[in-house]
């Protein structure tokens, strides 16, 4: 009978071991699944929109043949590459070549496990978050330069390096705004950084340092408004994000004037939809990465004003997942908006402006950052 009872209780024990590993196995797969759905969602719906306006920037309609005001146009799109044959070029690295466009996409895709969406809805809750995200986007490099190398095409070697020497330049800026909000939030927790900048934030939060603004929530317990610089470095970590993410104007390495197709000449079909779909993933990760560091993440926009608790109603999961779209959103269309507005950096004018005004003002903001966090936010 004991050795029966005791059968019994291990069956069980099992029983619940496999039940959790299942459990957990299925999270493990869905949630990848779902971002990368996300990804290919966003991006149908970004090229979209940014057809549309660079047709009304320049005065023209845009897609408007297939389907409904052209709505078909990027699914039309994304089946013509997925019915292109794979070319390899014969002289070519084959290992690289094929490797490059997995690399340049995985990079990215990984950046998206530790943003939040919402209060504590989030893939991976790590508290090195931040310092996660820089060092596997940095990878996004070593693919463009497998890409262009392994290409075995000069105007794909030159494309690559120009990629890399901006990506490599710009990314100083982007680590110098970073630490100063840091020095700020004193946490690499994106999770917490979001947590600081609302009506739910554990500490104190002021309002240039003086306005005690924890119970107001909304736009006013922004990190961008707890200390003026931040609004600096806000506008430099954006500048530097659209370099990062070689986007007009500094879209010098795809400059299809001088470099026929940068990088990425060689690639067609599916290989490059991976690398035109890490584009603008890209372009939605770093206005995201931006909205939880400076511009509240999932908090909300409405602050609390007497009796009216805006902040409190409009504060939870699916409002935190709507305001993060909306801000984020928000932030690609400006993305969008200034590709079809300005016109191309030359290579000098794009790194003297990093060199010469991004970095040191990066490096100013840095020290007001730990002198603020010293002397006022005691």
């Amino acid at each position: 009978m004991v050795l029966l009872l005791r059968f019994a209780y291990v069956c069980i024990q099992l029983r619940i071991i496999l039940k959790s590993f299942v459990s957990q196995l299925f999270i493990h797969i869905l949630v990848p699944v779902a971002i990368f759905g996300f990804i290919a969602l966003f991006t149908l719906f970004a090229v979209y929109a940014e057809r549309k306006i660079a047709g009304f920037v320049q005065d023209r309609l845009g897609p408007m043949e297939t389907g409904k005001y052209g709505l078909l146009q990027t699914i039309a799109d994304i089946l013509k590459l997925l019915q292109k044959e794979f070319i390899t070029p014969k002289a070519a690295d084959k290992i690289l070549f094929a490797a490059a466009p997995v690399i340049i996409f995985g990079a990215v895709y990984i950046g998206y496990a530790v943003i939040p969406w919402a209060p504590d809805f989030l893939p991976a809750n790590t508290h090195t978050g931040l310092f996660f995200i820089m060092a596997v986007v940095s990878i996004d490099a070593i693919g463009i330069l497998m890409a262009g190398w392994g290409s075995n095409n000069k105007y794909s070697l030159l494309g690559s390096i120009r990629a890399i020497a901006q990506m490599v330049s710009y990314e100083i800026p982007v680590g110098l705004s970073l630490i100063a909000a840091v020095m700020i939030t004193q946490t690499l927790n994106l999770n917490e950084i979001a947590l600081q900048q609302g009506v739910l934030s554990p500490e104190p939060v002021f309002f240039l340092g003086i306005w005690d603004v924890s119970n107001v929530g909304g736009f006013l317990a922004w990190n961008i408004f707890q200390a003026p610089h931040l609004i600096i470095v806000y506008i430099i970590f954006f500048i530097a994000s659209l370099a990062e993410c070689n986007r007009a104007p500094f879209d010098i390495p795809e400059a299809e004037s001088e470099l026929i197709g940068g990088f990425h000449t060689e690639y067609g079909g599916i290989r490059f939809a991976f690398i035109f779909l890490a584009e603008y993933a890209m372009m939605f990760l770093v206005a995201m990465l931006g909205v939880v560091l400076f511009l509240g993440g999932w908090n909300t926009l409405l602050p609390n004003i007497g009796p009216l608790k805006l902040a409190d109603w409009t504060t939870g999961i699916g409002w935190g997942i709507f305001w993060t779209l909306l801000k984020s959103l928000t932030i690609v269309g400006v993305q969008i908006w200034i590709r079809w507005t300005l016109p191309r950096f030359r290579a000098d004018q794009l790194m003297s402006l990093c060199w010469k005004v991004m970095i040191p003002l990066g490096f100013v903001c840095m020290a007001i950052s730990g002198l603020w966090r010293i002397l006022v936010m005691v």
